[in-house]
């Protein structure tokens, strides 16, 4: 049996469905977000470390639909990631602002570049450097994993967890919500 598509916007309640039909601008933490919230480092013998990240197989192919159905998406991170960089490049990302402790200011400078409003934008994060963010955004998403202070300051919070396809739940939730899921899904591609 085959099971259809839909276009509403399960998973959102009304309100949330509502701000996510004005979302032009998909931004998001790294570690605790796309990941599991781990930073693994591989001592070399040298002495430098590589750093290793895991990410979720459903979250990329969600960044990617987001990327078909015309979201930009982006990351905005406290650490410096070479894994980050390649993730990104390998679902599109436009935005990549990686070694930013303090992330308003990236976040003001992809407001600028993209022409949006904060309205117009949703950021999913999981802890407290998120929050000067998620206050301003248009849809403020919790991973499942997030700290209470951020669950408690969002929009929405996922029934995912980071690393585990809280990302390409927040993602079909926006593309549910602004009636382009069924569109982008029949087209999705690896």
């Amino acid at each position: 049996m085959v099971r259809r598509i839909r276009d509403s916007s399960d998973g959102f309640p009304p309100a949330v469905a509502a701000r996510a039909r004005k979302i032009r601008v998909l931004l998001m933490d790294v570690d605790g977000v796309l990941t599991a919230g781990q930073v693994y480092l591989l001592p070399l013998a040298d002495g430098v470390a590589v750093e290793m990240k895991a990410f979720h197989s459903q979250d990329g192919a969600g960044l990617k639909l987001a990327r078909d159905a015309g979201l930009r998406t982006g990351v905005i991170s406290g650490r410096q990631s070479a894994a980050m960089t390649r993730r990104a490049e390998e679902v599109g990302m436009e935005f990549v602002f990686q070694g930013r402790s303090e992330k308003v200011a990236a976040y003001e400078e992809i407001l600028r570049i993209a022409g949006v409003r904060d309205s117009e934008v949703a950021y999913i994060g999981d802890d407290l450097p998120d929050l000067p963010i998620l206050q301003r955004v248009g849809l403020a998403i919790a991973v499942a994993n997030a700290v209470d202070e951020v669950r408690r300051a969002v929009h929405h919070v996922t029934r995912r967890t980071g690393g585990d396809a809280g990302v390409r739940e927040a993602i079909e939730g926006i593309l549910k919500a602004q009636g382009k899921w069924r569109a982008v899904a029949k087209g999705a591609r690896a």
